[in-house]
């Protein structure tokens, strides 16, 4: 991967940034306190791992809110009000994809996961953060912070909230310092704790956080 060079700049994904955006999400998840044990198998969890997140990665760009730095060493994955991660077909081809990459066990607590992080997810409109990473050679240059910055400022343009969930208690207080605020803890099928975390659209007060959960 070239090295970071020159100011940052954010652009917009393309299908032609596919191939890094996957190796960024492997690298950036690989000792994840959340996904590491989705995938035990040390050996054969990049290999594992990367399928889905080709996946996931793929089916975003339909909706042109996936940014990228230069070369994609930072990476936002954001989801439009009313949009969905996966197509219907998708969806419904997920646990047989992990099956056939990992194995019944990795597949089942995947789809568990999946399943509570859905019924945790607001209703209310806003957008939605589901990958942010960094490519572990890339690692302490500001370009995560930077990325999700930006692609914040174009959603404050369009006075719409924000919602993600934090796989890594370290990175909480980095949300809080763009305007994210801890909302619930969900105790997933391996047993992690994953915060969800609420950012008021641009111009609301800070307590205007979500109300309704999905029936």
């Amino acid at each position: 991967m070239p090295p970071t060079q020159g100011p940052f700049r954010m652009r917009i994904a393309t299908s032609a940034d596919i191939d890094a955006i996957v190796r960024t999400l492997t690298t950036a998840f690989f000792n994840d306190p959340l996904w590491a044990p989705a995938f035990p198998d040390t050996e054969r969890r990049a290999e594992q791992s990367a399928a889905m997140w080709r996946l996931y990665a793929t089916s975003a760009l339909r909706h042109h809110w996936t940014f990228v730095s230069d070369h994609a060493e930072a990476t936002a994955v954001w989801i439009p009000p009313g949009r969905s991660e996966l197509t219907s077909e998708e969806a419904a081809g997920l646990p047989d994809l992990l099956r056939q990459v990992a194995g019944q066990d990795v597949a089942e607590t995947i789809m568990k996961m999946n399943d509570q992080f859905a019924a945790a997810r607001p209703q209310r409109p806003h957008f939605y953060l589901t990958l942010l990473a960094v490519h572990d050679q890339h690692r302490g240059q500001g370009l995560g912070m930077s990325l999700l910055a930006e692609s914040l400022a174009h959603i404050d343009a369009l006075e719409l909230p924000a919602y993600l969930e934090s796989s890594n208690p370290a990175n909480i207080q980095r949300y809080e310092s763009v305007g994210f605020v801890p909302q619930e803890e969900v105790v997933v099928a391996t047993g992690q704790v994953v915060t969800t975390m609420w950012r008021p659209a641009a111009g609301s007060s800070p307590g205007d956080g979500p109300v309704d959960r999905p029936a």
